[in-house]
């Protein structure tokens, strides 16, 4: 799931207790900075900072990536979110069949669906990989879900469907953890409560790398697979969405502007726990892996 000798990813690390920028090229990781200094731009040490400047950064990290030398190899303590800072992160609702099937809704029609969004926070929700993700304080019903997550690389605002994927950089494996029990207010007008349910802190990793548009064929058809404790929960493959990657963006900027580093989780496939009311426990190991991307993994840790 990692990239081949001729292709790049981005990727944070950890190393030495600090956050680091690295190109990953294979099974190595190089520090980008000095891999982007030899072709002409210095001084860029940040994933984030890269989106905002796309256009630019995509040709020189695929040249950087052919220059890197073996000074630059890093070996860290652990894999941080790859977008450390993202923008903002909008969230597509029940955007998979097999998902509203298990839902409650089976035979749905794309025509009868609206396609909605929640938001969570980007600074506190996003973690990487490892003892990362506590259970939202109270929740007794913790679960999980596994998307494919698009970063925006060109401002989009009122864009159409044939050109929104111009929009994208690339992708990252999501998973959206959610408090189902705080997600319910039934006794409310409203019924349901998705910052409650869903903004919860350090409940929406990122990784375990970002890997470029152009490294995915087809983001319609890729598979996306969710284990926990080693025994798989979800597997489902991106046909199976109601609305496409470009319908969502299209959608999605015609409510707000998109920025470049605003991060765009798409739906999950069937397999949650709530419908068989299985949830997560402390120490519970969850690793979500997408095709061509690669897995992120992480364990449950008590509220705090």
């Amino acid at each position: 799931m990692r990239p081949g000798r001729n292709d790049w990813a981005l990727a944070t690390v950890e190393v030495d207790g600090a956050a680091l920028a690295c190109l990953e090229i294979g099974e190595e990781l190089y520090r980008l900075e000095p891999a982007l200094a030899r072709v002409g731009w210095p001084g860029q040490s940040d994933v984030a900072a890269l989106f905002r400047a796309w256009e630019r950064a995509e040709p020189l990290l695929a040249e950087a990536a052919a220059k890197v030398e073996p000074g630059d190899r890093v070996t860290p303590s652990r894999r941080l979110a790859p977008l450390l800072y993202p923008g903002k992160i909008l969230c597509a609702g029940a955007n998979y069949f097999d998902h509203l099937a298990e839902m409650g809704m089976p035979g749905a029609k794309k025509e009868e669906q609206r396609l909605f969004f929640f938001m969570k926070p980007p600074r506190n929700a996003v973690v990487g990989e490892g003892p990362t993700v506590r259970m939202p304080i109270g929740t007794e019903k913790f679960d999980w879900e596994i998307e494919l997550a698009v970063v925006i690389g060109k401002t989009a605002r009122n864009v159409s469907v044939e050109r929104a994927l111009e929009h994208v950089a690339g992708y990252t494996v999501a998973i959206d953890f959610s408090a189902r029990d705080h997600n319910r207010a039934p006794e409310t007008f409203y019924k349901l409560d998705w910052v409650a349910g869903k903004a919860n802190d350090t409940c929406c990793p990122l990784g375990p790398r970002f890997v470029p548009a152009s490294a995915i064929a087809n983001p319609q058809d890729v598979g996306l697979k969710l284990s926990v404790n080693g025994t798989l929960k979800q597997d489902g493959r991106s046909t199976d969405m109601i609305f496409s990657i470009a319908e969502q963006i299209a959608t999605a900027s015609r409510i707000m502007t998109l920025d470049p580093g605003d991060v765009l989780l798409t739906g999950t496939p069937a397999g949650v726990g709530v419908p068989k009311g299985t949830f997560l426990a402390v120490g519970d190991t969850v690793e979500a892996t997408i095709e061509g991307i690669g897995t992120l993994s992480v364990v449950i840790q008590e509220a705090a």
